[in-house]
């Protein structure tokens, strides 16, 4: 739900006229009375309007009873006396002491009850106000003439110093009332002083969390005495810089909706971190869940829309619509807002995210860069933000007239300038010289009221006589809800999921500063980048108020998420027809006849209920044939025969249908590594810890051939397009040429080296991509690297781990690479980028995987299985199996069966079981 709908419900439910944007930006609301306004013309009978009487820092407010009459609101400074007056007729039943306003101006506002711009009437005025309790009148008046004094001070840096000593002295002498709790059995853990933040509005209140609540109770009472918010209820939770300060507090109840529960802003960090330590610890998986590595691959393997992403990653970069001047920003998408049909199959129908918007236009964009080029330190391309409080307001007018009236001082904006159309919005953006903004959220929401001024507002008249009401839609949208429909299909069109990752570069990634963003002609001024200004610096209250309007006015530039190129999405697009669309075919239809890509089908298929279904594999038996650790596991094509490596130096045979050991070898007195079978199933490859790979003919039952390939030991071997690929510990990976039918022969061979891949440490595994094209490699001291191999050379290098590297794999689509290391991590890099983009910790050592691109199987020291959804970040499953470190694991094609070896010399054989 907006801002602004949640906004309407909550003014409804407290029937109340009144609202705290009736303020001053930075104004606070401190107490109201129930009172009487007593006005006097002349000699005429004086005249007495029963409401409520608001006391705030620079204003008072009276609220009348009735709708009809106008809310009156006087500014502190345009009273020239402020006095406590005495009832002196002595005849009168009722005696009421009154304090008197004298005044130079008045703002009448919702007169009729109608939103429109306050009226203000000049010529001045004298007011009496008669409170209900008449014993605190003397009080009220002290406190008002208190605020008057600092109303009146020149300075605004001095001004806002006395209100804020106000404000603290005023919380000091209030605490929170514990009989507000829900329950008597809570326990307070913590109290503190805050302030509750909503759209251009700040409330100061005290917080209570207890075991199992957060509370914040308003110093006012308004809009309700406390709000509370249960623990169990709390989904997310976000720390925000609130003015460029590390103050904020957002605290989620839902995982779609943009607008929080309640927004806090702290008077210290600590205060602010002491809270959300305490509901991060209460919150399940909470840090693991909300990082932008987590949301990026939840997109990149299309598991989230671009709608989703965009909005996790404005969170994660203290967007919030609470916060005006950090509004959750969005792209234009659409270029074309003239034809009468909208083509989203061309990309001439699409803006180019690869520019911000300021760059769009190249006659404008050189203009802009002259200027640029001819400016002295600091510089800046753009003289306007792409998002500001102005620019949200300027969409949301027609459902936020109030807040838009609450920012320029009770007026609407120019109606020629008001949101009226958007194509002219659009060309505006393209041409303006001062105008770069992009979208906000609402543009690829559900509901198109901020469309329509279905209130009926008077926002003016243009030039030519044209009143403003509705905005304007292209042609090619029927209505708003079409409208909206249309912008949410282009938005997670192909060419957006193609190129949304280069408006991420832009906005939340490595484009967004330094000298990457003035390549990307994407430089704005620099009071809108977190960490260019240091307020703590400034001692001039003065100077330090002006920045801190400059900065809510002008917008600020999201918190920085990525330092590296952002990866593109993939799209697995599956030629098979699911099940449930299957059974919905009538009896004239019928899928295609079996062909070669329908059993592909259906073997890709296989695979995908497997995954889903990874938990429920289990041990269909056991059998201990070594005497040391299992070190490598290979099987035949059709399953019949196993062949296992150990560090008891043997290679053994087993039979999966007789249940017995077929064969032993051994080559040396040394541990052999691992085991492959090379096609056709006739000789099997070994590498060995005394430097060697052998080849053993299973037909002939000898070793048939030696690769003395490597100065120290043979740590991983894997075949691929007839290429042997070979890692060691003397710190290299080599390629080798090798035909198959020559290796399966008898006579002895000759191996090309086609590569050598150097590495600054013992290389300890490798994998090679299904077409051999990329190998990754990880080595004793934690780095991993990717590298292309028909070059060859490294794409990446990455120190991953704390600890050697103990399994590595690319991903079915070689998009990523996983690894496991010492640390008892897994790293999730992008091969495109180089970026790691995820890293999930068990706590354990992981030495062995399979995984899909989405979920592992892993094996630890424990002897376990464990089941990982890597997009959740969470373990799904631990599932018992050895009696010791699990060192191997085999699974085939259809992945409903695994094989895993371990230190306690067993192999055990798994089944999934649907």
């Amino acid at each position: 739900m907006a801002f602004w709908r949640r906004a309407d419900s909550l003014q409804l439910s407290s029937k109340e006229r009144f609202s705290l944007l009736l303020l001053d930006l930075e104004e606070y609301f401190f107490e109201q009375h129930i009172a009487h306004h007593i006005s006097k013309a002349g000699d005429a009978t004086e005249r007495s309007i029963s409401g409520s009487l608001k006391i705030c820092s620079k204003s008072l407010i009276f609220e009348p009873d009735t709708t009809e009459e106008a809310i009156l609101k006087i500014a502190l400074r345009d009273c020239s006396r402020i006095e406590v007056e005495d009832d002196d007729d002595l005849f009168r039943t009722n005696r009421h002491k009154r304090f008197s306003v004298v005044f130079s101006q008045v703002y009448l506002i919702k007169e009729q009850n109608v939103v429109a711009p306050y009226k203000l009437q000049r010529g001045g005025g004298h007011f009496f106000f008669q409170l209900e309790d008449s014993r605190k009148v003397d009080d009220v008046v002290q406190t008002i003439l208190q605020l008057q004094r600092a109303s009146r001070l020149e300075k605004l840096g001095d001004q806002t110093a006395m209100i804020t000593a106000i404000l603290q002295s005023r919380l000091a002498r209030a605490s929170f009332d514990k009989n507000s709790f829900q329950s008597v059995c809570e326990i307070s853990n913590m109290e503190c002083e805050a302030e509750m933040i909503t759209p251009l509005v700040s409330n100061p209140g005290h917080i209570c969390i207890t075991d199992k609540y957060l509370y914040f109770q308003p110093l006012n009472g308004y809009p309700k005495p406390v709000v509370h918010i249960s623990l169990a209820d709390i989904r997310r939770i976000y720390k925000r810089r609130h003015m460029l300060m590390p103050l904020g507090l957002e605290v989620f109840c839902t995982e779609n909706d943009p607008c929080s529960d309640i927004y806090l802003k702290f008077y210290n960090p600590k205060d602010r971190d002491g809270v959300y330590y305490y509901i991060a610890a209460y919150l399940e998986n909470h840090m693991t869940e909300q990082t932008a590595d987590s949301y990026m691959l939840q997109w990149q393997m299309g598991q989230i829309s671009n709608y989703q992403y965009l909005l996790h990653l404005n969170n994660l970069a203290d967007r919030s619509c609470n916060d005006l001047s950090q509004y959750p920003v969005f792209p234009w998408i659409i270029a074309d807002y003239t034809s009468s049909q909208l083509n989203l199959s061309v990309p001439e129908t699409f803006r180019d995210l690869s520019k911000p918007v300021g760059a769009l236009n190249k006659d404008r964009l050189e203009r802009l860069l002259k200027r640029y080029h001819d400016m002295p330190e600091p510089k800046f391309m753009y003289g306007s933000h792409y998002s500001s409080p102005g620019y949200v307001l300027f969409y949301l007018v027609r459902v936020a007239p109030e807040h838009m009236l609450c920012i320029q001082n009770g007026r609407f904006d120019h109606a020629d300038r008001m949101f009226n159309s958007i194509a002219e919005t659009w060309r505006n953006c393209l041409d303006g010289v001062t105008d770069f903004k992009e979208l906000i959220p609402e543009f690829y929401g559900s509901c198109g009221a901020f469309l329509l001024n279905s209130m009926n507002l008077d926002l003016g008249k243009r030039q030519g006589g044209k009143l403003v009401d509705d905005v304007d839609i292209p042609p090619w949208a029927s209505d708003v809800d079409d409208f909206l429909r249309k912008n949410r299909e282009a938005l997670e069109s192909q060419y957006v999921s193609d190129h949304l990752h280069e408006w991420i570069d832009l906005i939340f990634g490595y484009k967004q500063r330094g000298s990457e963003a003035v390549s990307a002609n994407n430089v704005f001024h620099p009071v809108t980048y977190e960490g260019e200004i240091d307020l703590k610096s400034i001692e001039d209250p003065d100077q330090k108020i002006a920045l801190l309007t400059q900065i809510l006015e002008f917008g600020q530039t999201p918190k920085q998420l990525f330092t590296k190129p952002h990866p593109k999405r993939i799209f697995t697009k599956s030629k098979c027809f699911s099940r449930s669309s299957s059974q919905n075919l009538s009896t004239g239809e019928s899928p295609v006849s079996p062909s070669e890509d329908s059993f592909e089908d259906l073997t890709e298929e296989s695979r995908t209920l497997a995954w889903s279904n990874i938990t429920k594999f289990q041990i269909e038996s056991r059998h201990k044939i070594h005497k040391e650790a299992i070190t490598g596991i290979a099987v035949s094509s059709n399953g019949s025969s196993v062949f296992t490596t150990s560090q008891d130096s043997t290679l053994k045979m087993f039979s999966t249908s007789q249940k017995s050991l077929q064969r032993s070898v051994s080559f040396s007195n040394m541990a052999l590594s691992g085991c492959v079978l090379l096609p056709g199933d006739t000789t099997v490859m070994c590498s060995s810890w005394d430097n060697n790979v052998y080849f053993y003919s299973i037909a002939f039952g000898r070793r048939q051939d030696t690769l003395m390939g490597h100065d120290d030991a043979v740590s991983k071997i894997q075949w691929c397009n007839n290429r042997l690929f070979t890692s060691s510990w003397d710190s290299t990976v080599k390629v080798w040429n090798c035909v198959p039918s020559d290796v399966c022969g008898t006579k002895r061979n000759n191996f090309d080296l086609l590569a050598e891949l150097e590495h600054d440490a013992g290389v300890n595994t490798i994998n090679v991509s299904s077409d051999g094209s990329l190998l990754a490699s990880g080595t004793k001291e934690g780095v991993v690297s990717i590298w292309d191999v028909a070059e060859p050379c490294l794409l990446h290098q990455l120190p991953c781990h704390n600890g050697s590297v103990h399994a590595i794999a690319l991903s079915p689509d070689a998009r990523h690479v996983l690894s496991a290391g010492e640390d008892g991590c897994l790293k999730i890099i992008d091969v495109q980028t180089g970026m790691l983009i995820s890293s999930l910790s068990s706590g354990e050592r992981q030495r062995c995987f399979c995984w899909n691109g989405q979920t592992v199987l892993s094996g630890n020291d424990a002897g376990e299985l464990l089941a990982w959804d890597l997009l959740g970040g969470r373990i799904l499953e631990r599932m018992k199996g050895h009696a010791d470190a699990v060192t191997c694991m085999w699974m085939n094609e259809p992945c409903n069966t695994i094989i895993t070896g371990s230190a306690d010399r067993q192999i055990l054989l798994w089944k999934l079981q649907y």
